[in-house]
């Protein structure tokens, strides 16, 4: 169980560092260049989903990792909520997959943005189908 706890508590962190992370990458990487100055609505939009999901995944893996005491005694919310952050980062590897990341200009980001993804879920994966099996047999 332990190392149950390790993935878990490693798997959200990662999740809440790329959550407050993504509060910067806009301007980190200058998106708005790329952009026309004339679709002013484009780059408020573009920023307010970026910041609405920054939030939410810093958020609800803060939330988490505060929580943790609770996934791991069985709480079902909490356990519901854990769910929820690992179908995230599920789907975040699923959409890679689908629609890929350009090679162009750097191959290197796509494919580190990819394998994050991919370790980020299993970490959380692992834990959560251990949290699961502990708990239904208990039940």
């Amino acid at each position: 169980m332990k190392i149950v706890k390790v993935f878990y508590y490693i798997g959200t962190a990662f999740s809440l560092l790329i959550g407050i992370w993504h509060f910067f990458v806009p301007w980190m990487f200058g998106w708005h260049s790329y952009i026309p100055s004339q679709y002013k609505n484009l780059i408020v939009s573009i920023d307010w989903v970026n910041l609405c999901f920054s939030l939410l995944l810093s958020g609800l893996s803060f939330l988490l990792i505060l929580w943790g005491k609770k996934v791991f005694s069985g709480n079902a919310e909490a356990i519901t909520l854990f769910g929820f952050l690992t179908f995230v980062w599920i789907f975040r590897v699923f959409i890679a997959v689908i629609i890929p990341i350009p090679l162009e200009p750097i191959a290197a980001v796509a494919y580190g943005q990819l394998a994050g993804a991919v370790i980020i879920a299993a970490l959380l994966l692992v834990s959560l189908f251990a949290v699961i099996r502990i708990y239904k047999g208990k039940e």
